[in-house]
């Protein structure tokens, strides 16, 4: 069914029929974004836009929040609470391979997760909820933050005060295994904590030929990226989850050279608080004694990141009545949980919040669906009707 096919609940229809309206403006703001990707804390041409747009829309607005975050308001007529809704609007160092007419013009920047899409969405939606201004009770605040890639976004913009008052947080995110118009959702933990390593394993370098006068920091690397597996398969409960990754072993120059050092990064997930928190102790423990058995030293440098993203029980059963009632019962779908990480997980260690999957994928396509952060990756812009009036009903009233 395509979005037009869709008949939302009549206390939603006018939020419906305003987004159907933007969908052309919208169309186009994505397609002026995705053209100009920028990264983390370089957002300057990206918040530029949001701010003029929502600026002549008449909302409130202040730029350079968090570094190049766009922070702008809706004042209703009565009093009520202050609800916030996010997009974030940073890319990724990727070299785009779609082929779109509207293609990135940056060689290796791209918007390979899709926030050109919510950045375009939450400004039909800033635009939906300043026409029916008269019927909100309280404030809505919306957070355009920078930098979710890098991590580091969320927390930039909360030292800069947009919880301040805060009732309620959503946000949305594309997910284009999920057709458009779709959305899912989940009690409970949804998307992983995420935390960085950095290891530094210390030997003693030499001549390739003569190993026995040399204390080889790859040797004891190699030990340490297959021990750490252990951690996992056996320190952790199999009802757990968690993931030990390493994505970058950087040591010597030359082929008959052993270096003195060897340098290790990686990623941490797990499914739980808890059990974030035991995860430096155990790769500690097991990086220094694999170093220490080949006669190196190592320092890890473990790094937290985002916590377990996981929405508050009213807020979550909020989002999936609107969307029963606003995309019909039969567009909801329960989430399955990811490993992927979201720094939006920060802003609901604060304040009561959900983030939910948008459906982002071809209608009735039977063809490979490239995910997030691949050079081919494409959002159906079926999607941003849907978005921009869901996060609207979110805060808007019902009658």
């Amino acid at each position: 069914m395509s979005t037009n096919q869709v008949k939302p609940e009549l206390a939603f229809q006018s939020v419906w029929a305003a987004a159907k309206e933007l969908e052309r403006e919208m169309t186009q703001i994505q397609q002026a974004l995705h053209q100009w990707p920028e990264l983390g804390f370089q957002e300057e041409k990206t918040a530029a836009l949001v701010a003029t747009i929502l600026s002549e829309a008449g909302l409130e607005v202040k730029q350079g929040i968090g570094g190049t975050g766009v922070v702008a308001e809706c004042r209703g007529k009565h009093p009520g609470p202050v609800i916030a809704l996010r997009a974030d609007m940073d890319a990724l160092p990727i070299q785009e391979e779609t082929g779109l007419s509207y293609r990135s013009h940056r060689e290796g920047h791209m918007h390979a997760c899709g926030h050109d899409i919510h950045t375009s969405i939450l400004i039909g939606a800033a635009k939906i909820v300043q026409r029916h201004a008269d019927r909100l009770a309280g404030t809505v605040r919306f957070l355009f933050q920078p930098a979710e890639e890098l991590n580091a976004g969320a927390a930039a913009m909360m030292e800069e005060g947009v919880l301040e008052g805060v009732s309620e947080i959503y946000a949305l995110h594309n997910l284009p295994g999920l057709s458009a118009g779709h959305v899912a959702v989940r009690q409970g933990s949804m998307m992983a904590s995420v935390d960085r390593i950095e290891i530094t394993i210390t030997g003693r370098g030499g001549h390739g030929a003569i190993p026995d006068q040399c204390i080889d920091p790859i040797v004891a690397a190699s030990g340490i990226v297959s021990g750490l597996q252990t951690a996992v398969s056996r320190e952790i409960s199999p009802f757990e989850s968690a993931v030990v990754t390493i994505g970058s072993f950087h040591a010597g120059d030359a082929n008959n050279v052993i270096p003195s050092t060897a340098e290790l990064t990686g990623t941490v997930r797990t499914f739980s608080s808890g059990l974030q928190k035991q995860m430096p102790g155990k790769l500690e423990r097991i990086i220094t004694h694999i170093a220490s058995a080949h006669g190196c030293q190592a320092a890890l440098r473990y790094i937290p990141q985002t916590p377990v993203l996981a929405g508050s029980e009213e807020c979550v059963d909020k989002v999936k009545q609107t969307a029963a009632a606003l995309l019909g019962s039969d567009k909801l779908h329960e989430a399955a949980p990811t490993m992927a990480g979201e720094d939006f997980a920060k802003y609901l260690q604060e304040v009561p919040g959900c983030l939910f999957w948008l459906g982002s994928g071809t209608i009735g396509d039977t063809n490979e669906v490239f995910g997030l952060h691949h050079p081919k990756y494409t959002a159906d812009q079926a999607c941003l009707v849907p978005g921009a009036a869901m996060l609207a009903s979110l805060v808007l009233p019902k009658t």
